[in-house]
């Protein structure tokens, strides 16, 4: 029998506990292209009814998160498959504003904050070296956001979370290749050591490295994938 890979709430609940529950499961990478999200399935893991998650479902697949897919009673939904165009789309919304957060959030980093962001990166550099892939993906999305949630700009931080739930399934494809040498941790290790010193252009330069390595070597995987599914037709 399978883990659940949604944390269970409470049944008084409604569709936006279930949205956010789903949020951060895609968030954290616990869904890949392809998978089906299935509505039975969720509800039973949340331990709530039917209705508030085909909502949530629903408002995912309006923000095109997630496409519609599956028949029954129940219904199902879809992560998308990305090609290298999208996905480098959405990398390139992230390389604009992440860098940009990340250079406000020095003006306003606690001493708080950045031990949480330190505690996130001795969480993913342990997790590789466990091999525990979720548990990266999971530290690695936190990391990004708990910086982000120091810049003060709302607006901004909504868009990128958009553009997170976008793309974060096809991050988990470049995972065999490129997590267990930990490629772009010296970038997340620059960006808190610019942090501490309030260095704020640091910070938001070892930002864009880190995204523009990944797009690199994710876009470069699904161009690959392309060309072998139009070959082998």
């Amino acid at each position: 029998m399978t883990q659940p890979r949604l944390n269970t709430i409470e049944r008084s609940t409604l569709w936006d506990r279930a949205y956010a529950a789903l949020k951060a499961a895609l968030l954290a990478g616990k869904f890949a292209p392809g998978d089906r999200v299935v509505l039975r399935q969720v509800a039973d893991d949340l331990g709530i009814s039917l209705t508030p998650v085909r909502d949530a479902v629903n408002r995912l697949i309006a923000e095109k998160v997630l496409e519609r897919g599956g028949l029954g009673p129940a219904g199902a939904a879809v992560v998308p498959m990305l090609d290298a165009d999208q996905f480098s789309q959405l990398m390139t919304v992230r390389e604009r504003l992440e860098p940009m957060a990340a250079a406000a959030a020095a003006a306003y980093a606690t001493a708080e904050g950045l031990a949480a962001v330190e505690q996130l990166l001795v969480e993913m550099k342990r997790s590789v070296k466990e091999k525990r892939t979720e548990q990266y993906l999971e530290a690695h999305y936190q990391f990004h956001f708990r910086i982000y949630d120091m810049c003060r700009m709302p607006i901004v931080e909504e868009i990128i979370e958009n553009a997170w739930l976008r793309c974060a399934p096809t991050l988990r494809l470049g995972l065999p290749k490129y997590i267990p040498g930990l490629k772009r941790y010296e970038h997340h290790v620059g960006t808190l050591e610019a942090l501490r010193r309030g260095d704020g252009l640091a910070a938001g330069e070892a930002i864009r490295s880190d995204i523009v390595s990944a797009r690199t070597d994710i876009a470069a995987l699904l161009e690959d994938q392309g060309q072998r599914r139009v070959a082998s037709r």
